[in-house]
């Protein structure tokens, strides 16, 4: 039988870089490959190519088996999901999945899944099965509009394992996943190759589905083989710095009391999202905020960022100030700073490096005006610090997940906030680069700014955290003192 994939002089080049140079990869039928190594390395891009979705310079030949009855097509799932609304446009603003979640503007998770069911021609009870073992059923009447980033990549899986193809290749599987989540889609992942499909799934996350049986990363271009996960290559190691100057002095706060609620809840018609949540952060306290997929996080942390309407209907504090005493959002905007996979989603990636971080000194997602000389040092000093030099006129798009995101760092604490917000910051990126970026925020913390970081691994946290806050179903279920041990 001929290999379901052969590809020979492959050559891709993006922005005067060679990504891929004369590479060569023969899959047989019956492997599973794991594609790992360095973030910008090309893997992404030969994955759109072997789906058709870029083109690139040499031979790529598939060669589906035809007594197989699974469908005889490539599905390329994406790291990030681009979603439109009713009228098939996806011009969607940050804060609109919390100010219009009652106005129809995307379809519900159901409707999307019984289209996309009727175009395939496949039985809906199926993808009702896969709902329920990724604990998603009870999102299927939300809007897509509503969901989380975790969520949306839920309901791309849903679609990829109800389909079935013959050859299923996942951009980071486990973005947004809690540790549920992730064991239960490894086990799917493993039925669906019983069943004949075959997987090619690019991370560097350790605890892979039991049926991954090839390993390879891309070096200088081209494939390399590996014997086994453990020789997939380590992400470059920073050395600490000293901060810049205007980072080295503590937030001018204008309260000790940063956050203060009081029985807040929050409900969209018959759905209770948050339940009476009790929680007091002081200026200067570093927390953790856990709780697995839908227990409320995002919308807490809306709240406390002033993006969601339901803030003024409740009793709580912010900088010592009770929300709806006249306020404006960008009042509250000026003493934070957030980084979010869905902000992520929705800033401008047409902004350079340079412009992306500058932006952080007027909340906005592009910079429109002219910095004056003393703001303009200061981005210069971030860029340095973040070793970001030799991509401050790149485009935001242009650069790898791991340093967009860094780049979002620099712009969210470049005024130097009181409080500082990191919704699952680490979200798609590899171990390596995870632990480049929590070092930063441990550099970052020694000045006494307040931290709240949600993550979900003890493995994957900085240190600095100190106190911890978990949520389920919308109800606070633990507020604890962290030991040095637990985040070990």
């Amino acid at each position: 039988m001929e290999p379901l994939v052969r590809i020979t002089g492959l050559n891709l080049r993006y922005q005067q870089k060679q990504v891929l140079n004369n590479l060569g990869w023969t899959i047989q039928h019956g492997e599973n490959w794991l594609l790992g190594g360095a973030s910008g390395s090309g893997k992404t891009s030969l994955a759109k190519i072997i789906a058709e979705m870029q083109s690139a310079a040499g031979e790529l030949k598939i060669d589906f088996n035809k007594k197989s009855r699974l469908p005889a097509e490539v599905l390329f799932v994406e790291s990030w999901y681009r979603f439109k609304n009713i009228e098939g446009l996806s011009n969607f603003y940050y804060q609109q999945r919390y100010t219009s979640l009652q106005a129809n503007e995307t379809v519900t998770v159901k409707a999307e899944l019984q289209h996309y069911g009727k175009d395939k021609n496949l039985e809906f009870e199926e993808a009702e099965k896969l709902m329920e073992a990724l604990n998603f059923s009870a999102l299927k009447n939300s809007q897509l509009l509503e969901l989380s980033s975790g969520e949306h990549k839920k309901l791309q899986l849903v679609k990829a394992l109800w389909l079935k193809p013959q050859l299923l290749i996942i951009d980071q599987p486990y973005t947004g996943l809690d540790a549920l989540s992730r064991r239960k889609l490894n086990g799917l992942l493993d039925e669906a190759v019983a069943a004949g499909v075959q997987l090619i799934l690019i991370c560097n996350d350790k605890e892979l589905p039991a049926s991954i049986n090839c390993y390879a990363e891309i070096e200088n271009g081209q494939l390399k083989r590996l014997d086994s996960q453990d020789e997939i290559s380590v992400s470059y190691q920073r050395q600490s710095k000293d901060l810049p100057d205007f980072l080295q002095v503590r937030p001018g706060y204008t309260s000790d009391e940063i956050l203060r609620m009081i029985d807040v809840s929050i409900r969209y018609g018959d759905k209770q999202v948050l339940k009476n949540i009790n929680w007091e952060v002081r200026a200067g306290e570093k927390w953790l905020l856990q709780g697995p997929n839908g227990s409320g996080k995002s919308t807490l942390l809306s709240l406390i960022n002033g993006d969601h309407p339901q803030s003024y209907a409740n009793n709580f504090y912010l900088f010592g100030n009770k929300r709806g005493s006249g306020e404006s959002i960008w009042d509250i905007k000026q003493h934070t700073g957030i980084i979010s996979p869905e902000f992520h989603w929705y800033f401008d990636a047409t902004s350079t490096v340079w412009q992306s971080i500058a932006s952080g000194f007027y909340d906005s997602v592009g910079l429109y005006r002219q910095l004056p000389f003393s703001k303009s040092a200061k981005v210069d000093e971030l860029i340095e610090f973040f070793e970001l030099t030799e991509h401050k006129n790149d485009l935001l798009s242009a650069l790898p997940l791991g340093k967009q995101r860094l780049v979002l760092l620099a712009r969210t604490i470049i005024k130097n906030p009181e409080l500082l917000i990191l919704d699952e910051p680490c979200q798609g990126l590899d171990q390596q680069q995870t632990a480049y970026f929590n070092q930063l925020v441990d550099e970052l913390s020694v000045n006494g700014m307040t931290i709240i970081y949600v993550g979900h691994f003890a493995s994957a946290l900085p240190s600095c955290l100190e106190k911890r806050i978990e949520l389920n179903e919308g109800e606070v279920v633990a507020i604890e003192t962290l030991a040095e041990s637990c985040l070990a």
